[in-house]
């Protein structure tokens, strides 16, 4: 049986990957980020195991009791904020890098020990954003690009390990979050013109399942009407 660590599950895109991941009867560890979010996973997905951490603060990380082997780490969560850099102040940038991008990278050091031990995988899914950046999306686009960093640096650091590294980047996914974009961006939401989350999900499991002879470093997944 595989073992998956996954932020982000209890929405969008994580909750789509987790429940595919849950229905090939793989043992699931689902990071929450208060005890409340906990009973929701555990009531979700039956039989996983729910840890609790504030991705927001990436000192609580340590603490955390992880599998000794495990299969893939699957970072998913993530936080938006939107604005001109002249409106955006550092309290902003500080929550959305931390986050998006320190977060990650601690979480990631912890589990490297058990991703070692079994060879495993560690996906980031990133976003259009972590390639190009536009207008009033600085802070967000910063993040993103430097998960992209994380993420180069860590693959060529952990190759010999046998550890592979991949980076997906989504477009606009109809999800809870770019519902929220839309309505900060003024726009019209219309999930049936953006990507359906579980074609980006089957991206993920695509890496997963890739055969140990090779690796997918880097995915753009981009809307195909």
């Amino acid at each position: 049986m595989s073992t998956h660590l996954i932020t982000g599950a209890g929405s969008g895109i994580g909750a789509v990957v987790a429940t595919r991941l849950a229905e090939r009867g793989a043992e699931l560890v689902l990071l929450a980020r208060n005890e409340r979010r906990a009973e929701e996973l555990a009531e979700r997905f039956p039989g996983s195991r729910t840890v609790v951490a504030d991705l927001g603060r990436p000192l609580e990380l340590a603490p955390l009791h992880l599998p000794d082997r495990l299969d893939s780490l699957l970072h998913i969560a993530g936080v938006l904020s939107l604005g001109p850099v002249s409106e955006t102040d550092a309290a902003t940038w500080s929550t959305v890098l931390t986050t998006n991008l320190v977060a990650p990278a601690e979480l990631t050091r912890l589990a490297l020990p058990a991703l070692r031990a079994a060879r495993g995988q560690v996906v980031f899914v990133n976003s259009g954003s972590g390639l190009r950046a536009n207008p009033g999306w600085a802070a967000y686009a910063a993040s993103k690009h430097g998960l992209r960093a994380l993420a180069d640096a860590l693959r060529a650091e952990e190759h010999d390990s046998g550890v592979r590294v991949t980076s997906v980047y989504p477009g606009r996914t109809a999800t809870p979050m770019q519902e929220h974009t839309h309505a900060l961006e003024g726009k019209p939401y219309d999930p049936a013109a953006l990507i359906d989350p579980e074609s980006v999900a089957t991206a993920v499991l695509t890496a997963l399942d890739l055969p140990r002879d090779a690796e997918m470093t880097d995915v753009t997944v981009r809307p195909g009407k």
